[in-house]
C-alpha cells in the first residue's frame, strides 16, 4: 500500500522545526526522524498523518557527546552509532553490547535513539536502558525548553509525556561509575523480533557484597520500569546465585505481565524471572 496524501516540511533550524509542530501538530503533524516505526504504520495507513516535520537536515541534532557528566544523545543520532562503544567504561560496553539487539542492520543504520523513546514500544531496548539508568530527556517548544526525568517520560503503550508540538532535542544518560558491572538480557523467538522480556541491570560490589544496584524489566509490562522489589534483594547480599534468584523472585511477584497475540501472562511472568537471573550472571561473569 501507498500513505495517504500529506505534506513535507524540512526545517534548517530547531526553532523552525518546533514552530513548524505549534502550527501543523493540531492537524496531526508528525516528527521524521528515521522513521522506522512511523513510515510503515503510514504505508499500511494505520497512520495518516496530514504534515510530515522532516529534522534530519537540523543542524546540530546529530550530537553524541559528554556535557556535564552524562552522555548527551541528539535527535538524530542513529542506532548504528552505538556498535562501537561511545564512551570508555561500562556506559559504553553497555550502550554496544544492547544495540546489537535492535531489529536488523538495515533497520540500525537509519533508526534513532530518540526516535525510539518517542514511540516508547514496550520492547523498545533504549526505553528500558534510559528507564532503569534514570536519563532525562530535553524537550523544546515554542513555549521553552523543559527537561523530563525517565520516571515520568513513559506514561503507558506506546505513550509519553511528549506534547504534541513538542521536539524530543535529546536524551541525557549518566555515566556510571568505573567499577559497576552491566548485564543485559532479550530473549525473542527469532533475532530481530520484538523482545517478549528484557532485563538490564547494573551492580557495583565492595567485598563480594553489592552495595549499589539498579534493576530494570523491558517488554513485559506496557512500559518499562524498574523494579525496586529486586534491587532491594540484592542490596548488601554477596554477588551470586543466592541473590540472583531472590531478585529475579521479587521481579516475577511485582510485574503485571501483558497477555497478548504473542504469549500469554504466565509465560512472560516466567521469562522475566529468566532474563533476570541471566542478566546478572552476565554482569558477573
Amino acid at each position: 500500500m501507498k500513505p495517504a496524501p500529506f505534506r513535507h516540511h524540512a526545517p534548517a533550524t530547531v526553532e523552525e522545526a518546533v514552530a513548524l509542530l505549534a502550527a501543523l501538530a493540531p492537524e496531526d503533524g508528525r516528527v521524521l526522524a528515521g522513521g522506522q516505526s512511523l513510515v510503515p504504520t503510514m504505508a499500511f495507513r494505520l497512520a495518516r498523518p496530514a504534515h510530515l516535520v522532516d529534522i534530519n537536515g537540523v543542524a546540530g541534532l546529530d550530537r553524541l557527546a559528554i556535557a556535564d557528566g552524562r552522555l548527551a544523545i541528539g535527535a538524530l543520532v542513529r542506532h548504528a552509532a552505538f556498535h562501537r562503544p561511545p564512551v570508555d567504561g561500562p556506559l559504553g560496553i553497555l550502550l554496544a553490547a544492547v544495540v546489537r539487539h535492535i531489529a536488523h542492520h538495515p533497520v540500525r543504520t537509519r533508526g534513532t535513539f530518540c526516535g525510539s523513546l518517542a514511540h516508547a514500544d514496550p520492547a523498545s531496548e533504549w526505553g528500558l536502558l534510559v528507564a532503569t539508568l534514570g536519563a532525562e530527556m530535553g524537550v523544546r517548544s515554542v513555549r521553552g525548553s523543559r527537561s523530563v526525568s525517565a520516571d515520568d517520560w513513559f506514561q503507558g503503550m506506546m505513550t509519553t509525556a511528549l506534547e504534541a508540538d513538542e521536539l524530543l532535542v535529546e536524551a541525557r544518560l549518566p555515566l556510571i561509575a568505573a567499577d559497576t558491572r552491566v548485564g543485559f538480557c532479550e530473549f525473542n523467538r527469532r533475532p530481530g523480533d520484538y523482545a517478549l522480556a528484557m532485563a538490564l541491570v547494573t551492580l557495583r560490589e565492595k567485598a563480594g557484597v553489592v552495595v549499589e544496584a539498579r534493576l530494570g524489566i523491558g517488554g513485559v509490562e506496557p512500559q518499562p520500569r524498574r523494579i525496586v522489589e529486586a534491587e532491594a534483594a540484592l542490596v548488601g547480599a554477596p554477588a551470586g546465585p543466592q541473590a540472583f534468584e531472590a531478585a529475579a523472585k521479587a521481579v516475577m511477584a511485582a510485574v503485571d505481565p501483558m497477555d497478548d497475540v504473542h504469549t500469554s501472562a504466565a509465560y512472560r511472568r516466567d521469562l522475566a524471572g529468566t532474563v533476570v537471573r541471566r542478566a546478572l550472571q552476565q554482569a558477573m561473569g
